[in-house]
């Protein structure tokens, strides 16, 4: 039975179809969702709507505050100046607008800095009007439903650490540009006959390169080219200078050449971004004790590893988090950075750990009709923590961990994809908590795990053997467990 809907001005004389579906269903269960008040209030009453869009943008006001309700101001910094100001002339504290790719931005951080509170709403949970669909009806639909409290505002993270995201962001898409050129140089040997990638676990690396350069330079002797391999290099110099024996051809060797310019033209990039990340972490506060982060993370003395960042990034994230998140398994400190570059080093915008699980779409959407559950998968989002928690799970297939043991378990009971996400999941809680709480990881070993399904498993049997009227006694000691 559907609830009678209260007086809201703006919908009567609405058709009913035209409703959305959250103001005429009945109250939910209040563990799945809040439960609707019986009587709707106003709860924003100077609340403003923005329909955004890529030329200009559109944005409405409640009733009486100006003779126009609805204004449109083009995308330009003076129009959004103007914009705020208007707003503030007619006494609006909040506004709320949608998600769209990525103009609401600099109209965020505008309304931000003249007071003005800016909720972003994800489009998926705006109900618009069927029918003929306009940008002025969008605001105000916008407007209206916030004025009644009926909107959810998404995670925006701080500035600071959007700028932050920024460089890590851009930083990922150049080692995806650098990793293209390495294709196309792989498959220029390979047109050639050269089969440098069959001997030589990566071409970019030292003694790749060395060659490369050399063939580049016009060595064709495949003796010459194989004494260039460095010393710790496995493969027999007669097998390097087997697979370096083919026909070079003009066009392969331009290509190639182009490849290695560019590929060369990219790593000076990344090392120059990472110069100015580890400047930009600088000006962060340090949560870590000095002798705590010497102790735990001491100086590098090691070899940088292939696309790890030109600055210690294990011992940054313990002086800015105060804890070192490289100790959960499947988690170094790539994946680490990911996930706090998009959250931030304080988890406090997440109240609890399903909310963050939620927000990172490793959780199920359940969609019940009927009092069935129709669907349990997890929600469609882009969200790059998850998937560098994703990537993180996929990594424990191997793992004599706790949490290797975890997604092993997982697997033999889902589907890979399912597990992974699953794995994930319980990788988000453990973050989460060490984030909140500032305790460190501590494995308990896949023992523990066998251990748990071990007593399980017994206190299984000792519950069906009562029920069916069986005893049950330990052959091994000899203990009555039911008798």
């Amino acid at each position: 039975m559907r609830h009678p809907l209260p007086p809201l001005p703006g919908l009567l004389g609405r058709p009913r179809c035209l409703i959305p579906t959250f103001l005429t269903q009945a109250p939910h269960n209040p563990r799945r969702g809040r439960r609707l008040p019986k009587q709707l209030s106003v709860v924003n009453p100077n609340a403003a709507g923005i329909d955004i869009g890529g030329h200009h943008h559109y944005v409405s006001v409640p009733e009486g505050r100006d003779k126009e309700t609805v204004r449109r101001f083009e995308c330009y910094t003076s129009e959004l100046v103007s914009m705020a100001g208007w707003l503030k002339r007619c006494g609006v504290t909040t506004v709320v607008m949608e998600a769209t790719g990525v103009y609401w931005m600099p109209v965020f951080r505008v309304l931000e800095s003249h007071g003005i509170e800016a909720l972003l709403v994800n489009p998926k949970h705006v109900k618009y009007v069927p029918g003929r669909k306009t940008d002025v009806a969008d605001c105000q639909w916008l407007r209206q439903l916030h004025t009644y409290g009926l909107l959810r505002s998404a995670f925006v993270p701080p500035q600071e650490i959007a700028a932050m995201r920024t460089y890590w962001r851009y930083r990922k898409d150049l080692v995806k540009a650098a990793a293209e050129q390495i294709q196309h140089m792989q498959k220029c040997l390979i047109q050639m006959n050269l089969h440098l990638h069959v001997v030589l676990s990566d071409i970019t690396g030292v003694s790749g390169m060395r060659i490369l350069r050399a063939i580049l330079e016009g060595q064709r002797d495949p003796d010459k080219l194989a004494r260039l391999a460095n010393v710790m290099v496995k493969t027999p110099r007669e097998e390097i200078a087997k697979a370096l024996t083919g026909h070079y051809t003009q066009e392969n060797l331009f290509v190639l050449k182009q490849a290695m310019a560019i590929f060369d033209f990219y790593q000076e990039r990344i090392e120059e971004c990472d110069r100015q990340l580890a400047g930009y972490l600088s000006h962060f506060q340090t949560k870590a004790d000095p002798a705590t982060l010497e102790q735990n993370c001491p100086a590098k003395t090691t070899k940088r590893r292939k696309n790890q960042p030109h600055f210690d990034l294990r011992a940054e994230l313990y002086r800015l988090s105060g804890v070192d998140l490289t100790r959960i398994d499947g988690i170094d400190a790539m994946t680490a950075f990911s996930v706090l570059s998009e959250i931030g080093f304080d988890v406090s915008a997440f109240p609890t750990e399903d909310q963050f699980a939620s927000w990172l779409g490793l959780c199920p959407d359940n969609t019940i009709t009927g009092g069935k559950v129709k669907r349990r998968k997890t929600r469609a989002v882009t969200n790059h923590a998850a998937d560098a928690l994703r990537l993180a799970a996929q990594s424990l297939w191997q793992s004599k961990s706790y949490l290797g043991a975890c997604f092993r378990r997982f697997k033999g009971r889902q589907s890979k994809p399912q597990a992974i996400t699953t794995t994930a999941h319980k990788l988000a809680l453990i973050v989460y908590r060490t984030l909140k709480f500032g305790h460190e990881y501590v494995d308990k070993g896949q023992d523990h795990l066998e251990k748990q399904h071990h007593e399980r498993a017994i206190h299984a049997l000792i519950r069906n053997a009562r029920q069916l009227g069986f005893g049950l006694f330990d052959t091994q000691t000899g203990e009555v467990l039911v008798c």
